[in-house]
């Protein structure tokens, strides 16, 4: 004979989530940052805004020593506005998603430019520059100037999701959540709050085994009360794009060079630098893949690498086949094409898949 047990059903939350409980915590757990005003000082709009562009899609760590290498380069949004973007995407190189450097660049230019240098501290302003989207302009409306702002970020996305249960799958709950977001806004300390959420999400409220015994939430947490936090966002089922496959074509000189190139300034890794190589696309057919090396006036013997690179973008990943060929030491570079010394390479704007390929080109 079965016998039927009735599990207890789950608490509610027990209260409404109150902003004072968030600020409390965060006055005694902020994290130190480099990039975060002390207590009692004023937040520079420009390293504000500086980081955040930094921080999107990276975390504290990689973002940490990119951001003290811009800041000792260009110590004011005027001289990195009046920098090359070579420069600017050289000292970016390895931090990946590289669109946002030359939006970095083009944002400062007009800063400097169109607003002395200075930040408007208007929330629409803000969105009106060139590379600046909503949550950026939020951000530095809120913690620079203490705007009634609420930035949501993929942690600030997971920290009102699991308050509220939203059921809704995202990207498709990102709008409910911006407005849960701001319905939780306190009358003051606007920056400080922006900063306390994403301190949570960061510390606290973390994506695998959230510490909700420490949060100063949880009473008030709905996904908590019912014991499936974890859940929490929801998420769309995520579509992986069709690989593609391409050839790169390492040439090495003599001398200790090798040749390189700079990629089209908008597109993928737009401005870039790069080893010549063919268009990425599904149906690459390896056979003819020496019809895209680059053409020299004394043609090379290149040589296929064992093995291929592989590499992961936002939207499809990508499989490369190398090649290699020596080039004597009077080798003229082809149009549109430049020899560097190998010892120069850490200096140049390589992207991490570029890296990948020249390290599978010269391993013994």
């Amino acid at each position: 004979m079965s016998v039927a047990v009735r599990l207890p059903r789950r608490k509610k939350a027990e209260a409404a989530p109150d902003p004072a409980d968030l600020l409390a915590w965060y006055d005694r757990h902020r994290r130190v940052l480099p990039w975060r005003a002390r207590r009692g000082e004023q937040p520079d709009p420009y390293r504000v805004w500086l980081s955040e562009i930094m921080l999107q899609q990276t975390n504290v760590k990689t973002v940490a020593p990119y951001y003290a290498k811009f800041l000792a380069r260009w110590p004011t949004v005027e001289a990195l506005g009046g920098a090359s973007l070579d420069g600017v995407l050289r000292a970016w190189a390895g931090l990946g998603y590289y669109a946002r450097a030359r939006s970095l660049h083009v944002c400062a230019k007009a800063v400097a430019e169109n607003h002395r240098g200075k930040f408007p501290a208007n929330l629409e302003a803000l969105r009106a520059l060139p590379g600046i989207g909503e949550y950026t302009a939020a951000a530095v409306a809120a913690i620079a100037f203490d705007a009634p702002a609420v930035p949501v970020d993929g942690n600030v996305e997971r920290v009102v999701a699991r308050l509220f249960a939203v059921e809704q799958a995202l990207p498709a709950a990102k709008p409910a959540i911006k407005r849960l977001a701001a319905s939780l806004l306190p009358p003051e300390r606007s920056g400080d709050f922006a900063q306390a959420l994403m301190d949570l999400g960061a510390t606290i409220c973390s994506p695998k085994r959230p510490a909700c015994a420490l949060c100063p939430w949880n009473e008030s947490c709905a996904a908590f009360a019912r014991g499936d936090q974890e859940t929490f966002p929801r998420k769309a089922p995520k579509r992986e794009g069709r690989k593609r496959f391409g050839a790169a074509f390492v040439a090495l000189r003599a001398d200790g060079c090798v040749l390189l190139r700079s990629r089209p300034e908008k597109g993928l890794l737009g401005a870039m630098t790069e080893v010549p190589g063919s268009d990425w696309a599904h149906d690459f057919d390896l056979a003819g893949a020496l019809d895209a090396a680059p053409r020299f006036k004394t043609k090379l013997k290149w040589r296929k690498r064992p093995g291929v690179v592989r590499h992961v973008f936002t939207h499809f990943p990508l499989e490369l086949t190398v090649f290699v060929a020596p080039a004597a030491r009077a080798t003229r570079a082809p149009q549109g094409a430049r020899w560097v010394m190998l010892a120069d390479l850490p200096g140049e704007a390589l992207p991490s898949v570029m890296r990948k390929v020249l390290g599978h080109a010269l391993e013994d």
